[in-house]
């Protein structure tokens, strides 16, 4: 899992792609159609889907110990990266050609990249106009100002509701229902205990796609006043230079706001949920599909998810200062990535676009 973490990207898709090839077909330390319940399993459950699958797989090769490597040895090289870039990121940036870099360069791509992710989601997640109102609704909530938390929660309830099956699901949507309330926004300080508690929301939380981090950050701690606008889209880019997980863009957060102990803190607390899930799920995942309520639950969450993320892709793109260069970089990102290009490639040519416009 060591090289997969330094090797990795792509996102969920590739993560998982890559763990097949090794699990799998190289390796064969598991059957195909043992493999496909595992990321079944971990598409219904809320949490980083590649950590959860990773953190299973090392459980099935291993047990505990496989359990607790796996996931440490995917999720540390990202988060090193991303530690390293915040390093040089607040050394540097305030120099005015670093800044005008990621301003030309980087958070163009940044917008491709969440419309991208948006676009793929949406083509799952909204599969009948009943679902695509799901979308919408989670969108006016999101352009309405009301917390990410909330939004989620309520689609899995609506969802529930309308087939019956909510009086089922009580006691599991109540638990993220309190984890939800217990830091719907982010303190007036941000300490590392602060930003660890808010990254531990995030975490048990995440629904979807990796992405869906940024929807969280962007209403609680852009709209806090923790970060601006521009930090946020330069996170996302940092979530896609480095391999592994998206996620570790919580380490570069946590550095940003409260220095190394707030890195540490933000990535324990992204990270966290997964393990405390998966330490369930991992000896029992076979039996977790055949729940009907967690099936529907997760389809309405994930139409909500594709009205939430496009909601703060809106609000990146009205706080971005918009020239024909810049439009022609978006453009040219999104067109990239609609064809399967490489994130990080993409966003390394944005940063290459953003320089040579200071020329």
């Amino acid at each position: 899992m060591g090289r997969l973490g330094l090797t990795s990207f792509g996102g969920p898709a590739g993560h998982i792609a890559l763990m097949e090839h090794e699990a799998v077909r190289r390796r064969n330390w598991i059957a195909r159609d043992e493999f496909l319940e595992m990321v079944a399993v971990t598409n219904l459950i809320p949490g980083p889907n590649a950590t959860e699958l990773a953190i299973q797989l090392g459980y099935v090769r291993a047990g505990w110990w496989g359990f607790l490597l796996a996931g440490a040895a995917f999720i540390l090289p990202a988060s090193l990266l991303s530690a390293l870039l915040a390093w040089i990121y607040l050394r540097s940036g305030s120099l005015p050609s670093v800044q005008t870099v990621f301003r030309l360069g980087i958070q163009p791509v940044a917008l491709a990249i969440i419309l991208t992710a948006t676009w793929r989601l949406g083509r799952t997640a909204l599969r009948d106009w009943t679902w695509a109102l799901w979308g919408a609704a989670a969108l006016a909530g999101e352009l309405a100002g009301v917390d990410a938390t909330w939004i989620l929660l309520g689609a899995g309830l609506a969802s529930l509701a309308r087939t019956g099956l909510l009086s089922r699901a009580t006691g599991p949507l109540a638990f993220l229902a309190l984890v939800g309330a217990g830091n719907t926004a982010p303190a007036t300080a941000h300490t590392p205990v602060s930003v660890g508690l808010f990254f531990l929301k995030v975490g048990a939380l995440l629904f979807g796609s990796g992405m869906v981090l940024f929807a969280f950050v962007e209403r609680g701690l852009v709209g806090g006043g923790w970060l601006t606008s521009g930090q946020l889209a330069d996170a996302i880019a940092v979530g896609q230079m480095t391999p592994g997980p998206v996620l570790s863009s919580a380490t570069f957060i946590g550095w940003l706001l409260a220095g190394p102990l707030g890195a540490v803190a933000a990535t324990l607390g992204a990270f966290l949920p997964a393990f405390g899930l998966m330490s369930v799920i991992a000896p029992h995942f076979r039996r977790l599909r055949r729940h009907a309520w967690l099936r529907e639950a997760l389809s309405g969450v994930s139409a909500a998810v594709v009205g939430i993320m496009l909601g703060m892709a809106l609000r990146i793109a009205l706080g971005m200062a918009w020239d024909a260069g810049t439009a022609v970089l978006s453009l040219g990102a999104l067109l990239l990535l609609l064809v399967r290009s490489p994130a990080w490639a993409v966003v390394l040519l944005g940063a290459g676009a953003g320089a040579l416009r200071l020329v």
